[in-house]
């Protein structure tokens, strides 16, 4: 019986030997294949040297404020002074405490893994790979090799771990893998980590915020601390008491970081898009001056790739001046314009026409995300309230630039770009009185003078079929007429009319070929007053010419590009400010737009908001109400806005949908807050250098009038304020006295 049970152990020790050779045998001979590339290429010594991760394009303003970023990956590259002392050992004391003694692969962890992990089935074993086996599954991925996946992978990931540990040193990997692990979110990299995060670049981290990055590591969801604030807690102070057990902190230290509360910045530039329209057009932007690059140099650049840095003209101060102005005006107009569509009920109306008796899905009610108010909002509507949100809502777009150089200050193309991302500053919808400076200039370069008098009579013009312009106000004088500069001043349409007739169409489209505007077709006299459709980039850039003494600059976006390590890719170019106007047309159309803002439309700025610069302006109410404009400007600013619905349809019918209510507010709340800071205030909101003699035609009255009385009137000017074809008497005395009020200060400024 012995002799039976020595020779089954024999055979059996035989066999299991036998079994346990041809395993390792196998193993070594499955391993060679892999090394060999039976499984794939392996990337040799000089491949590895030559790594290069991709890297998202910077967008900073001109301040330095990240406004947004390109890339195939949102990553950022830092360096490793960057790189805070406590969150390398964070990562170490967490994710591969012998990283600083190993060569690539750690035997002891392999063994752990087989006891704990697999013999013993405890999944708190944890993995058994190095920090510098994750970086090269962070930088090379895993292949698909059917059930021979996990061993191929392993094995390759040991080998080229291994191979790297030879070219680079310790503190070489750690960079490598900080500027390449993912942290969730479509987040590539420690720098980038950190600025979604905590708001902050990775030098300016915390202990406890790098122990939660590092603790995002294990899952980027279960542990992002957005979405799951407790778990991410929790994973913080396992960090935290691992750092304690490597001795990287005190057990004082980890008590009092454990107590405190998860706190996170949450910055999401592609969400929020602080300039999302503006970061798209310089996309747009920097992708022609690559190709002028490629052409010039043979050199490509990849805008989503190369790390590249794009330094912008856009002021980020002002940029939120005007995004808080537009919301501010929102939130006042939008329900006023929602009460007046009810009392119309027009969304009744505008159901009968988009309602399909065929489609059920129209009515069926579905959890949907919005923007509504400033705000996104998760909510149950159907098809058809979905559509009516957005065709009803108010847009508005703002731009400001300076006209001496044409850099854009502030581009703000609509509500939202995520939701709403055709841009409104491109957008052409109807000038209205807002080009009448346009007309008015183009007669004093033909010899006009502010003060030609010009007729204020209602007439038909049978050859335009029987068209009848009237002033706003629907206010007439037959029997007198109206100066040059008080009819501009006060948006009057009549001698807006004669004028154009005077100056002939001809001059007028000459002047708009030079400012780049749209070709005029046809020979309608209402182009006069503002039935031209203009964008908004067109018309600010345009009044920048009155800004500018008469020269207007292209509009400029990019200051300079440069590489991932700072080498001038790019700066701008200066070119030569094309001439439009005269010196004196310029100044004489500001001292006149000047009244409009004193006495004028524009009047709302003082009145209303208190605002003591000087400024130049003028308003703008299309037909029906449809589209409202308000443009302003000092000699180093060029501020201009747009409001209106998406479809000329959808407006107020009153005075809420004017220029002066609907669109001026948003600029009067930016200048005001531009004059509340010294630096941007001096900067911007400069005097006008206008000669005194300019202000002469002050002088002469603003109504005239015809026939003997006039002659004599010509002859001997007087104060017309009893004129009762005029305007009323109160009002004249009001204007008496502002141009009397306008003259005193004038003459006492320093």
């Amino acid at each position: 019986m012995r002799k039976k049970n020595k020779r089954l152990l024999i055979k059996i020790l035989t066999y299991s030997g036998i079994t346990l050779f041809s395993f390792a045998l196998f193993a070594l001979l499955f391993f060679f294949m892999v090394y060999v590339g039976a499984f794939g290429p392996l990337p040799d010594k000089e491949e590895l040297v030559a790594i290069n991760n991709e890297e998202a394009t910077l967008v900073f303003s001109s301040d330095n404020i990240l406004l947004g970023k390109y890339f195939a990956e949102n990553r950022t590259n830092i360096r490793l002074d960057e790189i805070p002392d406590h969150l390398i050992n964070a990562l170490i004391s967490t994710e591969d405490k012998r990283f600083f003694t190993h060569k690539g692969y750690d035997i002891k962890s392999y063994f752990r893994v087989f006891l704990r992990s697999i013999l013993l089935g405890d999944k708190r074993g944890g993995g058994g790979s190095t920090l510098t086996q994750q970086l090269v599954k962070n930088l090379f991925g895993r292949d698909d090799f059917g059930f021979l996946s996990l061993p191929v992978n392993k094995i390759k990931e040991i080998v080229i771990a291994s191979r790297l540990e030879q070219v680079y040193g310790k503190e070489e990997l750690l960079l490598l893998y900080l500027n390449s692990v993912p942290f969730g979110e479509d987040v590539y990299g420690v720098e980038s980590a950190a600025r979604r995060y905590f708001n902050k670049p990775a030098r300016e981290l915390e202990i406890e915020e790098s122990a939660v990055l590092v603790g995002l590591l294990k899952a980027n969801t279960y542990f992002n601390p957005r979405l799951n604030p407790k778990q991410s807690l929790l994973r913080r102070n396992l960090v935290l008491s691992l750092m304690e057990k490597e001795h990287y902190l005190s057990a004082e230290q980890v008590d009092r970081l454990r107590k405190l509360p998860l706190k996170i910045n949450y910055e999401n530039v592609g969400l929020n898009a602080p300039a999302g329209y503006f970061v798209h057009q310089v996309k747009k932007k920097t992708l022609e001056i690559l190709e002028t690059i490629k052409a010039n140099t043979a050199h490509e650049y990849s805008i989503t790739k190369d790390g590249l840095r794009i330094y912008t003209t856009l002021n980020f101060k002002i940029q939120e001046f005007a995004e808080n102005a537009l919301q501010k005006q929102f939130a006042i107009m939008q329900p006023k314009l929602d009460s007046e569509l009810e009392r119309r009920h027009f969304k009744k109306q505008w159901l009968k026409q988009h309602t399909s008796k065929s489609d059920a899905n129209e009515t069926l009610k579905r959890e949907v995300e919005i923007f509504d108010g400033g705000e996104i909002q998760t909510i149950k509507m159907n098809k058809l309230d979905s559509l009516w949100h957005y065709y009803k809502m108010l847009n508005a777009a703002v731009l400001i630039i300076n006209p001496k150089n044409g850099d854009v200050l502030s581009w703000i193309g609509g509500n939202n770009f995520k939701y709403l991302p055709f841009d409104m500053v491109l957008s052409h919808r109807q000038i209205a009185s807002a080009f009448k400076p346009v007309l008015y200039a183009t007669a004093l370069e033909n010899g006009y003078t502010p003060c030609t008098y010009l007729e204020n009579e209602e007439k038909k013009y049978p050859q335009y079929d029987d068209w009848e312009p009237r002033n706003f106000d629907h206010t007439s004088s037959p029997d007198s007429t109206v100066a040059f500069w008080y009819a501009l001043s006060n948006s009057m349409n009549l001698p807006t009319v004669d004028l154009y007739f005077k100056v002939g169409r001809e001059n007028l489209q000459n002047t708009c070929n030079k400012l780049h505007f749209p070709n005029i077709w046809g020979d309608e006299p209402s182009i006069a007053l503002g039935t031209l459709d203009l964008s908004l980039e067109e018309i600010v850039r345009a009044y920048g010419s009155f800004a500018n003494q008469g020269k207007m600059n292209d509009l400029v976006l990019i200051e300079k590009i440069t590489d991932a390590s700072g080498n001038i890719l790019y700066h701008r170019e200066y070119s030569e400010a094309e001439k439009i106007f005269s010196e004196e047309t310029s100044q004489t159309i500001t001292a006149i737009l000047q009244q409009v803002i004193n006495q004028g439309t524009g009047t709302r700025i003082r009145n209303s908001y208190g605002i003591q610069a000087e400024l130049a302006g003028k308003t703008g109410t299309a037909q029906n109400y449809s589209d409202a404009w308000f443009i302003a400007y000092t000699p180093d600013i060029v501020l201009g806005t747009w409001v209106g619905a998406s479809t000329p349809d959808i407006h107020f019918n009153g005075g809420n949908g004017s220029g002066s209510s609907l669109a001026l507010p948003i600029l009067a709340n930016v200048i005001r807050e531009i004059e509340k800071d010294a630096e941007l205030r001096n900067r911007y909101l400069t005097s006008f250098a206008v000669s005194n003699d300019t202000y002469s035609f002050l002088q002469c009255d603003p109504y005239m009038q015809k026939g003997v009385k006039g002659f004599f009137n010509r002859l001997f000017p007087v104060k017309n304020k009893n004129d009762k074809n005029a305007v009323d008497s109160d009002k004249e005395k009001k204007e008496d006295r502002g141009v009397k009020s306008f003259f005193k200060n004038f003459f006492k400024r320093k």
